[in-house]
């Protein structure tokens, strides 16, 4: 009789002892704390009234930085066109061919050129689907759960890519113009072709793992991945079309008097002629992309290097991330640590001599989409508050509160007794955001946002020339840098 009671009692303990809260959880006692102590001052309930009916953006503009903001740089590079990735992660691919730009305009003396951004697009999924099977095959032994594979299976055949990946791109495929190969709706907005592409890579990788479990031969691993190219090679040709092995192309001429004959024209006259006139082309001529980039464009991309301001490690290190690589047998993503006076210095070089500069950097803080301005004081966010919302580079880096999640090039600086007050960006969100597709850069922006910078060796003082002949000391893939 007495063991029921017993069973009673017990389970009423221990539901009791289960409503004992753990230290450190949010307790009625402490919620009431809380809200007892809040004092709806007049600063808070002005900031209510505005925050419940206008956005927090439009609240907190600088109007000091705005009235200061003006688009005057002592420095430009000769370079036209806005380009527009869309709804596409293709920064890094526009980045580039945003610094290659120039060249081309340069060496034909044209007064505008675009690139075929789908063309290297294609090529950069069909490397990418390549070395995510490879990939399942090197890591054929490791847990699905283990860090490394999740990485891999959450996103197969990403948009993303770095600098060493827009080289080893160009390097073995070479480049075509816009005409060549046009954009489709698949490339401009690559969200439903990505899904199903990581979707067959997944059915291919579980295909992969299953032909290794039941018979070991890494023979027949490879004969399965094949077959797996050829359907992903046909699914990008369904969406983006087939790329041209050689294309014939003829482009504007210029006769020698032209820019003294435009020089004496008045606009209306100018645009006549335009109209009324035919516009001279070079002969017809027949290239593959590989030879069109050598004839063209010609410039020795090895020539190049990243430099970062890390401010995790040490300066004077060279770091390479893991993962970084697109092609199975290419570079991953590395970089000489530098300071950032550094970077300021070599950009500011580039530009002098007429060099469009890649770089890379956190777009999302303190950026105004319409004016086309970043500027790191721009919103005053710990005013509407009342609080102080400030952590540093190396703090916002280290706890995900910054990432490097853009690549754009620098096209301009505006110099006052040789130092930086502005730079001036070519993005590529097309001529309807930003100031007709550009932004001013203000420079305490780019000290607080900017991680890296490509520059050709050229540019490099010694001792940072001497830091690539390191061993680079490679880091996992989600080390915060990249």
């Amino acid at each position: 009789m007495f063991r029921p009671v017993l069973l009673i009692c017990l389970g009423i303990c221990c539901g009791c002892q289960a409503m004992v809260s753990p230290e450190g959880a949010l307790t009625p006692d402490l919620i009431d704390q809380i809200q007892q102590d809040f004092d709806m001052d007049t600063h808070a309930r002005a900031m209510q009234n505005a925050l419940t009916s206008t956005s927090i953006k439009t609240l907190s503009e600088n109007r000091q930085v705005l009235t200061g903001h003006n688009t005057t740089f002592s420095h430009k590079v000769n370079t036209t066109g806005i380009s527009n990735q869309k709804q596409s992660g293709r920064c890094w691919m526009f980045a580039g061919f945003n610094t290659l730009r120039p060249v081309i305009m340069d060496r034909l003396d044209l007064d505008g050129f675009e690139f075929s951004h789908i063309y290297l697009q294609f090529w950069d999924k069909f490397e990418k689907s390549n070395t995510f099977l490879e990939y399942m095959i090197e890591y054929r032994d490791q847990d699905p759960l283990d860090r490394e594979m999740t990485f891999l299976m959450e996103t197969p055949c990403p948009d993303g890519g770095y600098w060493e990946n827009f080289v080893d791109l160009v390097q073995k495929y070479g480049v075509v113009p816009e005409e060549v190969m046009a954009e489709t709706a698949s490339s401009e907005g690559t969200a439903l072709m990505n899904t199903n592409l990581d979707r067959l890579l997944r059915k291919h990788a579980v295909a992969l793992r299953d032909i290794y479990q039941s018979t070991g031969s890494l023979e027949k691993m490879r004969a399965a991945k094949t077959e797996a190219l050829a359907e992903i090679y046909k699914v990008l040709v369904l969406h983006l079309g087939q790329p041209p092995r050689e294309f014939v192309w003829r482009h504007p001429v210029k006769a020698e008097d032209d820019d003294e004959a435009e020089e004496e024209k008045g606009d209306d006259q100018e645009k006549k002629d335009k109209k009324d006139v035919a516009v001279p082309l070079s002969e017809p001529k027949t290239y593959t992309p590989k030879s069109f980039y050598d004839e063209c464009i010609g410039v020795d991309l090895n020539e190049y290097v990243n430099l970062a301001d890390d401010p995790i490690a040490p300066k004077g290190s060279h770091i390479a991330i893991q993962f970084t690589k697109n092609f199975y047998d290419g570079q991953s993503a590395h970089y000489a640590n530098v300071d950032r006076d550094t970077l300021k210095q070599i950009a500011m070089a580039m530009i002098k001599d007429d060099h469009a500069v890649y770089f890379a950097a956190d777009v999302s803080p303190n950026q105004d989409k319409d004016r086309g301005i970043m500027e790191a004081n721009l919103y005053d966010f710990d005013t509407v508050y009342g609080l102080d919302l400030n952590i540093d580079k190396q703090q916002r880096l280290l706890l995900r509160d910054s990432t490097v999640n853009h690549g754009m090039a620098f096209i301009g600086v505006d110099l006052i007794d040789d130092k930086p007050v502005k730079w001036l960006v070519e993005n590529s969100w097309g001529t309807e955001r930003g100031d007709g597709g550009l932004w001013t850069m203000y420079d305490n922006w780019f000290e607080e946002y900017v991680f890296n910078i490509i520059v050709p060796k050229q540019y490099l003082p010694a001792e940072v020339q001497r830091i690539f002949e390191k061993p680079a000391e490679v880091k996992p893939v989600w080390y915060p840098m990249w």
